[in-house]
């Protein structure tokens, strides 16, 4: 009995967040899309294979767990998981969203980064403009957060930050950036 607590309460926590060295990473897209908003941040869309991908292990080692990525990702986005791994078990909920992301997102390959600014419409509904995207780059973190801010120097805050209540995900397509670089 109490390990089947203890493995429900594991996934429960693991369904929403967690927290790496000093980060919160999402893996709930619809968490994710309130405080994207509220706190007018890009989305940081890491589509990863987290157990058997090892340039997205190259990536995290070399780029996402340094000094220097922790402080710019604290301040310019709000980082978002999309694991797709085959010996770690996940919720169903996030297998199907994640497959949904990476249908949306058209996705073939790994490690790819998107950075996307959501809103929210009227129907409930959530775009996801998409910025730019990127994967792996050789160089450390100081040439990977080149390319980065040049991806989120599109995103344009909101005037006045919409209210945002949590509400599931429908589908809908991402649409791309007017602005191009």
């Amino acid at each position: 009995m109490k390990k089947i607590f203890i493995v429900m309460l594991f996934v429960a926590v693991s369904a929403s967040s967690y927290a790496q060295e000093g980060l919160t990473w999402y893996n709930d897209m619809t968490k994710a899309v309130a405080i994207s908003q509220k706190e007018q941040k890009p989305m940081f869309l890491f589509f990863t294979g987290s157990d058997w991908c090892g340039w997205c292990m190259r990536l995290q080692n070399e780029v996402f767990k340094t000094p220097e990525f922790i402080s710019w990702a604290k301040e310019h986005v709000v980082l978002v998981e999309l694991d797709y791994p085959r010996r770690t078990e996940q919720p169903e909920q996030i297998k199907m969203q994640n497959a949904q992301m990476q249908q949306m997102f058209q996705v073939q390959g790994y490690p790819t980064v998107w950075f996307v600014k959501p809103t929210v419409k009227e129907d409930g509904k959530i775009n996801l403009e998409q910025l730019g995207s990127t994967g792996y780059v050789a160089g450390g973190p100081s040439k990977w957060l080149e390319g980065a801010n040049q991806i989120i120097a599109k995103y344009i805050p909101l005037e006045e930050p919409p209210i945002v209540k949590e509400t599931p995900i429908k589908k809908t397509s991402a649409k791309k950036s007017a602005k191009k670089k």
